[in-house]
């Protein structure tokens, strides 16, 4: 039911079939199980409000045919009186439905929202490298509005009109079974109708939605980028893109219009001709003394309870097609199994414990392996330097280290413990990754800190900073440590924001760091500061940094080769140089280039694997 491919990844538009809109409605009504006394009174509140309605024709025909027809006006002024107190019931009966209903669907609602965050927030980083951002927060916005909307306005008169078309039906036959013929006759092409837009519009909701996610995904997009778009003036570039995305919306609502305008016209000119038919038809009867004036009379009135249901019915379809819709995308989203799960019996890692990997091969999706039968071993407290040419999968060991990923075949532990046995809230506190870019939310800066730790108190924040030296540096900020960073932490410069991601590391307080080399990018002012506050938060702590200066790995206890998915070369530093391998020819190449101080490590050239924990040659 899900495919792949195109820019909306796996939620791709898709024709809800009717056993689809079945399973859809199963699932609305389980999940609406904590409601279910409740929504079965508001639906006797609305039959009986129902009721009230379909009672008014009626009394016009007691009326007439006994009163108004006989010159009396007792009839008449009892068929009033009870008019007056049916419509006034039929009042409180409504007031009491619409805010029962729509307290009901707002809690319904309020439940979906956290329901969906917290699955996404749950899922794999597969999950999300797969799926565009803008197209999630459709699902977390445009969708749940169309949700709101149907709640808010449109289920009440859904079901209301349900039982109006019924009970007007059940009644004129009642009446008059000749002149109800004449009704159904001209009511079957308003079915094959009603047919042919519930098909219609099902798909032009469906093809809807994906285009709002579509362009969300694009505005999205365009306001991340922002300032590269501007940096290579491609303002208009970017626009036309938008533009593209938003003409195909536009056409996408166009086509549910069109579908409209054919349908709800043809509708309303058959209730007319259905009016037309029962005043010459019932006319003719009445004069042959076949029926009463009063039902004919009522007969009109019931007219408009039949057709204009119908037309009601079809506009609230196109609402709860647009909410099935959405309905369904929801699903998608819960049903979407997390990658990485907490095992049934889970156990907490050890406080402290080498890190091993053994064996390990792992490719992402159905994709060919990128780590191949990769072993090495970490000793606690030990610094190890992963380096090795860009896409060579240096990165993805470190993710596996941390489970980030699964492997495909092998394992990583720790301390003993495999990590898919291990508790995730362990695992996040014992091994913390620190990425090569720091990310701030919106908020000042002691929050953003505070993500590392739930419920941390001030003097918690305080002593993380003082740990790393920094009290003095974020005390220069404007506001301290209360200083507003803005959007993505826009009002810091990028070494202030490593910075942060640093104390957020400090406060964790883990046993092993997994580290993306944080001054890669920064200038060389603010890398002392970093470098610095690194030496302060690696103490005593097993480190894995992906390298990708030749003074990093120096640095290190050993240096890790990674190239073509495997490990080519483990040792120290003076180690590896001295094997004359391809650790040793990067040395060497970067020595001979200009400048006093080799920068950046890139392996080159064929080298061969040795040292106790490696089992595998690359070439």
């Amino acid at each position: 039911m899900m495919g792949g491919g195109g820019p909306g990844g796996r939620f791709a538009v898709e024709k809800l079939s009717r056993e689809e809109a079945s399973q859809v409605a199963r699932r609305l009504w389980k999940l609406l199980q904590p409601w279910h006394r409740r929504l079965l009174l508001l639906f006797v509140a609305l039959v009986g409000q129902t009721l009230a309605l379909l009672a008014g024709p009626a009394l016009v025909r007691y009326a007439i045919d006994n009163g108004m027809s006989k010159g009396e006006l007792g009839p008449v002024n009892q068929a009033a009186i009870l008019y007056l107190v049916l419509a006034f019931l039929s009042l409180l009966l409504a007031r009491f439905t619409v805010w029962g209903l729509s307290k009901v669907g707002e809690h319904f609602l309020q439940d979906l929202r956290q329901r969906v965050f917290h699955h996404m927030m749950g899922l794999g980083l597969d999950f999300f490298e797969r799926e565009k951002t803008g197209v999630l927060v459709a699902r977390m916005t445009s969708d749940v509005d169309a949700l709101q909307q149907l709640v808010q306005v449109g289920m009440i008169g859904l079901v209301q009109n349900v039982l109006l078309f019924v009970g007007a039906l059940v009644w004129i036959f009642v009446l008059s079974w000749q002149l109800a013929l004449c009704v159904v006759v001209l009511l079957i092409p308003v079915w094959f109708g009603a047919r042919w837009f519930r098909r219609e519009s099902n798909k032009a909701y469906l093809d809807v939605r994906d285009h709002i996610g579509r362009n969300l995904a694009t505005v999205q997009e365009g306001l991340a980028g922002v300032r590269i778009v501007q940096a290579y003036g491609q303002e208009e570039a970017y626009f036309d893109r938008f533009n593209a995305t938003n003409e195909a919306q536009f056409d996408a609502n166009l086509t549910t219009v069109k579908i409209a305008t054919r349908f709800f016209p043809a509708v309303e000119g058959l209730g007319v001709l259905g009016v037309a038919v029962i005043i010459g038809v019932g006319g003719v009867m009445a004069d042959n003394g076949l029926i009463t004036v009063g039902t004919v009379a009522a007969f009109v009135l019931y007219l408009s309870n039949l057709f204009e249901p119908v037309q009601q019915l079809s506009q609230t379809y196109n609402m709860v097609q647009a909410a099935g819709a959405a309905l369904q995308k929801l699903f998608e989203v819960i049903d979407e199994v997390p990658s990485i799960e907490e095992l049934p019996g889970a156990v907490d890692l050890p406080p402290t414990g080498p890190l091993v990997v053994e064996d390990v091969s792992f490719g992402y999706a159905k994709g060919p392996d990128v780590l191949r039968d990769v072993t090495l071993e970490l000793a606690p407290g030990e610094r190890l330097a992963l380096v090795g040419p860009t896409g060579a999968g240096k990165s993805t060991l470190a993710k596996l280290m941390v489970r980030f990923y699964d492997p495909r075949r092998g394992t990583v532990t720790y301390g003993g413990v495999d990590l898919r046995d291990a508790t995730l809230r362990s695992l996040r506190e014992r091994i913390v990754v620190v990425p090569q870019e720091g990310f701030l939310f919106f908020g000042n800066i002691r929050e953003n800190i505070r993500v590392a730790k739930h419920g941390a108190t001030a003097a918690e924040v305080d002593a993380a900073v003082a740990a790393l030296g920094l009290t003095e540096r974020f005390a220069a900020l404007s506001d301290g440590l209360d200083t507003e960073v803005r959007e993505r932490g826009s009002r810091l410069s990028a070494g202030e924001r490593q910075l942060v991601s640093l104390v957020r590391a400090a406060l964790a307080d883990p046993t092993v760091l997994v580290l993306d080399e944080a001054t890669s990018s920064l200038d060389p002012g603010t890398e002392r500061a970093v470098e610095a506050a690194l030496e302060r938060l690696t103490e005593n702590r097993t480190v894995v940094v992906v390298a990708h200066r030749l003074s990093t790995a120096a640095r290190a206890d050993r240096v890790a080769v990674v190239d073509d998915g495997g490990l080519i070369e483990i040792g120290t530093h003076d180690e590896l140089v001295r094997r004359a391998g391809r650790y040793a020819g990067s040395v060497r190449e970067l020595d001979r280039g200009p400048g006093a101080r080799p920068q950046r490590l890139i392996p080159t050239g064929v080298g061969t694997v040795q040292g106790a924990r490696v089992k595998r040659t690359f070439s």
